[in-house]
């Protein structure tokens, strides 16, 4: 199994306590390490890690969790999407992609990552408990569905039933999609497959993530782990 963790962006909503979120401690372990962990426990054996800010760092911490692919994304300024792309090459059939600052269960990468691509170019896991305590209701990416298909997502879609819970189920046809559009954030090319019917979902509401995207986040993550 694949895994492609995003770890490229700058993180400015943690920068007050921590000035990369891959290499933020989280109950004393890397936050890089611990996803790394439970992606191989998932089953994951080729994880790739993009890397962009902080570069030389965060591909030295990864390398020192033991065997992963580096892939440096040089346009690591621009929107996610970028930094997708650049592991087109290395994709190699289906991988799961996680953000690298969003923590989850092994048991929700394992779910995502069992989600049938029949009529599928992507399968996003989504969480539907809306208003959970761990969400920061104003930042997340919010999914419309209906029944396994994604309508629309997006930060600030007004009508939504779930949650985006930063880990997919992903082909070259997204990829594609993406190469398709100029500086293209990840959910851009959502949007495209989705038009197209392409883009599903799998339910993951029974297993516990969170984005950790800021100090209170941190604090959450940190109660989690160590409790």
């Amino acid at each position: 199994m694949q895994a492609i963790v995003l770890a490229a962006g700058m993180g400015t909503r943690l920068r007050a306590v921590s000035d990369s979120k891959p290499l933020t401690r989280v109950g004393g372990r890397l936050l890089l390490h611990r996803i790394l962990d439970n992606l191989a426990a998932a089953g994951v054996t080729r994880p790739a890690v993009i890397t962009g800010y902080e570069g030389d760092r965060v591909a030295e911490a990864a390398r020192a969790w033991g065997a992963v692919e580096i892939i440096h994304n040089p346009n690591w300024t621009a929107p996610n999407g970028v930094s997708v792309r650049a592991a087109g090459p290395w994709l190699d059939g289906v991988s799961l992609l996680v953000m690298g600052d969003h923590l989850a269960e092994p048991a929700l990468y394992a779910a995502v990552a069992r989600a049938s691509l029949a009529d599928a170019g992507l399968v996003l896991g989504i969480d539907r408990r809306l208003g959970h305590g761990w969400v920061d209701e104003e930042d997340v990416t919010r999914v419309s569905t209906r029944g396994r298909h994604i309508l629309a997502i997006g930060k600030q879609i007004a009508s939504y039933d779930c949650y985006d819970c930063g880990t997919f189920l992903v082909t070259a046809e997204l990829m594609a999609a993406l190469d398709g559009l100029d500086a293209p954030g990840l959910s851009d090319g959502v949007r495209v497959l989705a038009a197209r019917g392409r883009a599903h979902i799998v339910d993951v509401s029974a297993h516990e993530w969170i984005d950790i995207d800021d100090p209170r986040a941190l604090r959450l993550a940190e109660a989690w782990v160590t409790g």
